[in-house]
């Protein structure tokens, strides 16, 4: 008898690389019922496959994942996701005028990072990716700070050591990102862990895009939390492209990221990632879980990633013209103003006017940052800061390297 040679699957781009998103398989909104706080993970496995939504084609909040925000609760939300654009649009031009090296937007994400942080309480941690610069602008974090960092400035409070992207606020729960993809998540873990070893009350939420979930680091921290069960909420940003491989390619061609968490005895929950209402609810239920001692949530954010990948990306290369007019789940700044317009509690004069108030409000911030200097021009930290920061001593091989240089 005589067998056929063994072959191996290659995974191909599906068919979203032509502007065809049929096989996301949505659900409709207000199908997917909540199910309890306290639910064993072996009973809601349906959730890893099925996409919670709560805004539908009207704008309406329907379904049992709905009413967790009042009124004021999401002006505020629909002004952080406006700022967020804002701030964007004019970093993006910032570095086209060289006063910064490099940027990467967040356009079409905003919902995410925003509506997450709103469920956070102070004193939790996040650890981002780099296009999580809503959690900051969400807890109305000072713009300026963020621009210095990007510019590389006198007050950069990195110093010009990180990537102009790679914020760093730990007061305010954000936690400095990492240039090496997934070390964030076993950070996440462990600080958890700590957290909970120490009696204490804070959680942690990790980042992460779904091209990553590729990364030794991504398993590792799900091991440790499938062991400990530490308050930790782990988040996939699948944004169909990570730079410019698609999302099939990592691992989404057959089967949902989300779902990578049952080998590890993880709930999982996968939420279209453009409903504010949406990702604010299941935020709070993972929230509730890992506040509650009832261990980890892995959470599958379904969104698209409007913008190139970052200023050095040129997306026309790997992806059609208008691909974001064909994205199923829409604008989810544009969501959440419909909805408000549907209840009476928001008109497109009020958005415009805000708009511009926002956009005078970054405007004013810009003028400010550059004041301080910019890459290319103005006062920078000293080099001699390249020593610093490292040891809490300082050794003395450093203190003759740093003499040899004259400071």
């Amino acid at each position: 008898m005589t067998s056929s040679p063994l072959t191996l699957h290659i995974p191909v781009p599906l068919p979203c690389r032509d502007g065809d998103f049929s096989h996301l398989h949505l659900s409709d909104a207000g199908g997917v019922d909540r199910p309890p706080v306290d639910v064993r993970e072996d009973k809601i496995h349906s959730l890893a496959y099925r996409l919670i939504r709560v805004l539908d084609d009207e704008g309406r909040a329907v379904g049992s994942w709905s009413g967790t925000r009042s009124v004021e609760q999401l002006r505020s939300g629909l002004r952080a996701m406006l700022k967020t654009r804002a701030y964007d649009v004019r970093m993006a031009m910032m570095q086209r005028q060289r006063k910064t090296s490099f940027y990467m937007q967040c356009k079409g994400e905003e919902a995410i990072a925003c509506a997450f942080q709103a469920a956070l309480k102070p004193g939790d941690m996040n650890f981002p990716t780099y296009r999580q610069q809503g959690l900051l602008i969400a807890q109305d974090w000072p713009v300026v700070d963020m621009m210095c960092q990007v510019l590389s400035n006198e007050k950069d409070r990195m110093k010009g050591r990180q990537l102009p992207v790679f914020y760093s606020a730990p007061e305010a729960g954000f936690f400095s990102i990492s240039g090496n993809l997934a070390t964030q998540y076993v950070q996440a873990v462990g600080w958890a862990m700590a957290s909970a070893m120490r009696g204490d009350t804070r959680v942690a939420a990790a980042w992460i895009g779904e091209g990553s979930t590729a990364e030794n680091d991504f398993h590792a921290a799900l091991v440790f939390a499938s062991v400990y069960r530490p308050p930790v909420i782990l988040n996939v940003v699948n944004n169909q492209w990570a730079i410019s491989t698609n999302q099939s390619v990592a691992g989404g061609e057959r089967t949902t990221f989300a779902a990578r968490a049952h080998g590890y005895g993880i709930p999982a929950l996968r939420v279209d990632g453009n409903d504010y209402l949406a990702v604010h609810a299941a935020a709070l239920w993972a929230v509730e879980r890992a506040r509650r001692n009832l261990g980890p949530t892995l959470i599958e954010w379904v969104t698209y990633r409007m913008a190139p990948h970052s200023t050095s990306d040129d997306p026309s290369k790997y992806r059609p013209q208008g691909d974001q007019s064909t994205w199923l789940l829409g604008d989810p700044i544009e969501r959440l103003k419909n909805h408000l317009i549907a209840i009476g509690a928001w008109s497109e004069e009020r958005h415009i006017q805000l708009k511009v108030e926002l956009d005078e409000e970054i405007s004013t911030a810009a003028r400010e940052a550059q004041s301080f200097g910019t890459l290319m021009e103005g006062a920078k930290c000293s080099p001699a800061s390249m020593f610093e920061d490292v040891y809490k001593v300082m050794p003395r091989h450093l203190r003759e390297q740093r003499q040899e240089l004259g400071f």
